[in-house]
């Protein structure tokens, strides 16, 4: 009788197969209580971006889905669906876009990730989300993160990821956005809080509103353009 119920709960994972390398099948009860508890460490530290991503894949269920659909309605955003590119060190010719001239997309992205100490490998890969397909969205996501920082003219400190996580939540509507967006300030000083508060706030939001989404662009096919030139094809506002 052992040996009937352990066949009948192997049949039962089967049904929860590998929709692609790394991913875990999960239940909706399972994500619930993974995202309470991403939640709760995410908040305790913000730098864990381990829970973040977990936070984020668990709590997209809506936001991906549109995100896809807003990607598969732009020729470039298909197009990136389609080829799946990947931002990492081995798709990267840093010695190209080190020589590439001040002002423009891939000088300033390397400028930025010499800058503040990052590397597009450190990005996460999916593993909750039930669904090849937006699986790679929230990737392609994460991997042009730091793109959204060279864009928006944002340091990778706590004042520089709460501008781009309230410009990223009106863009995405990802849950784990909004988190971060609300709760972020509360480690600032009241000094950077006044900044943040009159200045920095309502531009990220005027240009999370106002800009085309940022997902629909094939930044590895415009390391060659302004900065500036991007950011006024996209509709977001110069920084304050």
């Amino acid at each position: 009788r052992g040996g009937e119920e352990e066949e009948e709960e192997e049949e039962e994972m089967e049904g929860w197969h590998q929709l692609y390398p790394g991913h875990i099948p999960t239940s909706p009860l399972q994500k619930a209580l993974l995202a309470a508890g991403s939640a709760v460490m995410a908040l305790y530290d913000p730098y864990r971006h381990d829970m973040v991503a977990v936070l984020g894949e668990t709590t997209g269920c809506l936001a991906l889905p549109n995100l896809r659909d807003k990607m598969k309605n732009h020729p470039e955003g298909y197009r990136i669906l389609q080829e799946r590119p990947r931002i990492r060190l081995s798709t990267l010719d840093m010695a190209r876009l080190q020589g590439l001239p001040d002002g423009s997309l891939g000088r300033e992205y390397v400028r930025f990730l010499e800058d503040n100490k990052v590397s597009p490998d450190t990005r996460m890969p999916p593993k909750f989300v039930d669904d090849e397909e937006l699986a790679y969205v929230i990737q392609r996501y994460r991997e042009v993160h730091d793109l959204m920082h060279t864009l928006l003219g944002m340091p990778t400190n706590m004042l520089g990821e709460v501008v781009v996580k309230w410009f990223e939540a009106i863009q995405t509507g990802l849950p784990m956005c909004v988190l971060g967006a609300a709760f972020g300030p509360v480690r600032l000083s009241s000094r950077k809080l006044q900044v943040l508060a009159t200045e920095l706030v309502p531009w990220a939001i005027r240009s999370g509103l106002n800009a085309s989404c940022v997902l629909n662009v094939y930044y590895e096919q415009r390391w060659e353009q302004p900065v500036e030139s991007l950011r006024e094809e996209l509709g977001i506002f110069p920084p304050p």
